[in-house]
C-alpha cells in the first residue's frame, strides 16, 4: 500500500502530525508512506526511517512573488509524483486540499467542513471525517488517520512514544556544560502575544543553578536574545541554527522552555523535558502533556478558533512558577 500525508507547514504543525507515522508503520512495515511539504521545512522531515519520500512544493514562494506562473508550475510537479492508494491532508486549508486533488489517488481523506479551519477544503476530498476543531491538535491528528486507514492509536501509546526526529549531523555547541543541567530557552514566537516578558526570562536565569542558552531564528528574536544576556550576562546566545542543527542541539539539552512555537514543540518529539508557556492560545489543544513535558497557562479564556493577538496574558505567568517547575523536571535528567 502506497500512501501521501500532506502537511505543508508550519514547523509545530508538521511535527504534531509527524508522530503518527510510527503507529501506522507499527501496523504494517511495508505500507510505503511519502510526504508532501513546503521546502523550507524539508529538513524536518530528513532521515526519518517510516518516510519513503519527500516531495517538496514552494507555494509559499509563488504566493511571495506574487507569480501564477510559478504557482502552476508547482502544480504541474504534484501531477508527477506517482499514484497513491490513499492521499491525507493533515492540514485542513484550501492549498493543502488542492495538492492533496492534484496527486494521482484512489482516495483522498481530510477533516469535514466544520472540523477545519478552512471549511471549503473537504469539497475536495473524497471522503472527509467530523473531527472537533477545539480538540487537541495532536489526538486530532491521530484520529483522522485512524480513522482514514481503520487503526487504534491510544493515548496511552502517545505518551510511550518512540523518538522521531533525526539530524544527520551533531551539531557542536561550545558552551553546552559538561557540569551542570543545560537548559534552552527559546523567547520568539509567530506572534508577539505568544512571547513571554524577556526580562521574566532573564530573572528565571538568576533563580536556577544551571547553564542557560538561547535560540533564536530572526532578527526580532536575535534582539530579544540580547537583551535577556543585557540583563543576566551568564546566559549563551547561540549562533542561527538549521533545522537539523536545531533538532541535534534539543536532543542534548536536559530541558527546553518556551513559548507554543515549533522548537518547544520539537523537544516532545524528541522526548526531551520541556515547559511551555501559554497565554493567547489554549495548551489544552496545542500540546501533549506528559510527565516530562509540561504547560503553564495564564487565566486568561481563550478561543481555539482565532488567536487574540491583543491577549498579551502569558506575561501574567510567575516566574516562581517556572522556576519550581523547572527544577522538578531537572530532577528527571
Amino acid at each position: 500500500m502506497k500512501i501521501a500525508i500532506v502537511k505543508l507547514s508550519a514547523l509545530g504543525d508538521i511535527v504534531h502530525a509527524m508522530v503518527v507515522l510510527q503507529f501506522v508503520k507499527k501496523i504494517n512495515k511495508k505500507i510505503q508512506i511519502d510526504w508532501i511539504v513546503e521546502e523550507k521545512y524539508k529538513a524536518l522531515l530528513d532521515n526519518n526511517p517510516d518516510i519513503s519520500n519527500i516531495h517538496v512544493v514552494n507555494l509559499q514562494r509563488a504566493k511571495k512573488k506574487k507569480s501564477v506562473s510559478l504557482l502552476f508550475k508547482e502544480f504541474r510537479q504534484l501531477r508527477k509524483i506517482g499514484h497513491y492508494d490513499l492521499v491525507i491532508d493533515m492540514q485542513g486549508l484550501i492549498k493543502s486540499a488542492i495538492v492533496t486533488k492534484l496527486i494521482s489517488s484512489k482516495k483522498t481523506i481530510g477533516f469535514d467542513k466544520n472540523s477545519s479551519k478552512e471549511g471549503f477544503s473537504s469539497y475536495f476530498y473524497s471522503s472527509s471525517f467530523e473531527i472537533d476543531y477545539g480538540l487537541n491538535v495532536i489526538c486530532r491528528n491521530v484520529q483522522l488517520v485512524s480513522s482514514a486507514m481503520n487503526l487504534t492509536i491510544t493515548k496511552e501509546e502517545l505518551k510511550t512514544k518512540k523518538s522521531f526526529l533525526y539530524s544527520k549531523n551533531i551539531y557542536f555547541e561550545e558552551n553546552i556544560s559538561l557540569n551542570k543541567k543545560n537548559i534552552l530557552l527559546i523567547p520568539g514566537a509567530s506572534n508577539n502575544s505568544k512571547c513571554y516578558s524577556v526580562k521574566k526570562l532573564a530573572e528565571l536565569t538568576t533563580l536556577v543553578d544551571a547553564n542557560f542558552l538561547i535560540i533564536w531564528g530572526s532578527l526580532i528574536e536575535k534582539k530579544m536574545a540580547d537583551k535577556i544576556k543585557s540583563i543576566a550576562p551568564s546566559v549563551n546566545i547561540c549562533g542561527k541554527l538549521s533545522i537539523d542543527s536545531l533538532v541535534s542541539l534539543i536532543s542534548q539539552v536536559n530541558l527546553v522552555i518556551g513559548p507554543d512555537t515549533g522548537p518547544t514543540h520539537m523537544a516532545w518529539a524528541l522526548n526531551i523535558p520541556s515547559i511551555t508557556l501559554f497565554g493567547s492560545t489554549p495548551g489544552y489543544r496545542n500540546s501533549f502533556v506528559t510527565n516530562i513535558n509540561r504547560i503553564i497557562e495564564s487565566d486568561s479564556t481563550v478561543n481555539p478558533y482565532k488567536i487574540n493577538r491583543n491577549d498579551y496574558s502569558i506575561n501574567n505567568i510567575k516566574v516562581s512558577e517556572i522556576c519550581n517547575l523547572t527544577k522538578k523536571l531537572l530532577k528527571t535528567t
